[in-house]
């Protein structure tokens, strides 16, 4: 589970991620990532209504945060991260794609 401090909650948050970070795409999500200056690294999550209902939505979102809670204390530092889900989510191999994607975000901010 996320602690409160780890999340992003704001909408400005998720803009400035959008706009000022790095972008990495996979086949059932998107990541967007920025680097922070002060510590800890936050997440966000992004599930629109094209991805399902409000069950399978909120299903995705809960695989999403606990992939990310490993993850977040993992990072060489701090970030925030905004992932988004796209339809494909509901069948596809989320574990697979954010740890693709997660890493070239990271790369990519690291040069």
């Amino acid at each position: 589970m996320l602690a409160a401090e780890s999340r992003l909650r704001r909408a400005g948050e998720f803009r400035d991620t959008f706009r000022q970070g790095v972008r990495c795409g996979r086949p059932c999500l998107v990541v967007h990532a920025r680097r922070r200056d002060e510590q800890p690294s936050r997440a966000g999550f992004v599930v629109s209504k094209a991805v399902g209902n409000a069950v399978v939505r909120n299903r995705v979102k809960r695989r999403l945060r606990h992939l990310c809670a490993a993850k977040l204390g993992q990072t060489a530092f701090p970030v925030d991260v905004v992932v988004r889900a796209l339809p494909a989510a509901v069948d596809g191999d989320l574990v697979a794609d954010l740890d693709s994607a997660w890493i070239a975000c990271l790369d990519r901010l690291a040069r």
